[in-house]
């Protein structure tokens, strides 16, 4: 049986931001395994660079070309560059994946203004400007997909994360922003919102004991348990795939039920 053409990325060339580890690195497996060649880039550090190469590693096992690129999405000179890179070095650019996030757990009266800058340039304003430079890339060739990795925070609110709840509720509403300017380019904007997922970003950035987080996913998530990176490949070679022609300014939630509550 053949699998779905609409799904197939075969030749789409793509980046994906924050993919050394966690969500990142496996939608950018997930997007070599339906076809795409992927780029991919993460924080300036010995241990990113290390995750950059397994990542890479795996895409080139699924038999394409896989790219390590220096790109750290705070340092917004960098982007541009970084994404020129990209085209040249693969052949061009059809998709991007904003992946790259950070969260600074804390309640909202001892929030830092450094905390509250870190979060917003790396989930917002970094996620902007990758997406601005891509789309410079997208226009003249008439065709893009930009995925934004956000949360099923920028629907709800929740104690302790009003730095990253304010920013993912900001990415989507970019998102459809830049979805309504760019769809007569026959680009598409859309976003994921992931429910809690296990990563290795979510347990080191963990200040509860096991049984306070436990305690709260048997009350607000459905499913019982934290989701794992791989549930969000499907939505993500979906949006990325010619399928989301007419899928533009959304955000796919794939939280465990966690919003249906």
């Amino acid at each position: 049986m053949m699998a779905y053409a609409g799904l197939d990325l075969t030749g789409r060339k793509a980046l994906v931001t924050g993919a050394a580890r966690g969500i990142g690195a496996t939608l950018a497996v997930g997007l070599a395994q339906a076809g795409a060649d992927v780029a991919v880039c993460d924080l300036a550090s010995d241990e990113s660079w290390e995750g950059l190469a397994d990542t890479v590693w795996k895409i080139r096992n699924e038999g394409q070309v896989g790219l390590a690129v220096d790109l750290d999405v705070q340092e917004v000179e960098e982007i541009r560059p970084a994404i020129r890179q990209v085209e040249r070095d693969l052949g061009g650019l059809d998709i991007l994946v904003n992946n790259a996030g950070i969260r600074r757990r804390a309640p909202a009266l001892e929030v830092t203004e450094e905390d509250w800058d870190a979060v917003m340039d790396t989930n917002l304003k970094g996620a902007f400007f990758c997406a601005q430079a891509a789309a410079r890339l997208m226009i003249p060739q008439g065709y893009g997909r930009i995925i934004n990795i956000a949360s099923q925070m920028a629907l709800v609110g929740a104690t302790n994360r009003a730095a990253y709840c304010a920013s993912k509720g900001g990415l989507l509403n970019l998102t459809r922003v830049l979805a309504l300017e760019w769809a007569q380019h026959g680009i598409t904007v859309n976003a994921i919102g992931p429910g809690p997922t296990l990563t290795p970003g979510v347990v080191e950035a963990e200040t509860r004991d096991a049984d306070e987080v436990e305690a709260e996913l048997l009350v607000k998530m459905p499913l019982g348990r934290r989701m794992d990176p791989e549930e969000l490949v499907g939505a993500t070679i979906y949006l990325a795939s010619e399928s989301a022609g007419a899928t533009t300014g959304q955000m796919l939630v794939v939280d465990g039920g966690w919003t249906a509550m």
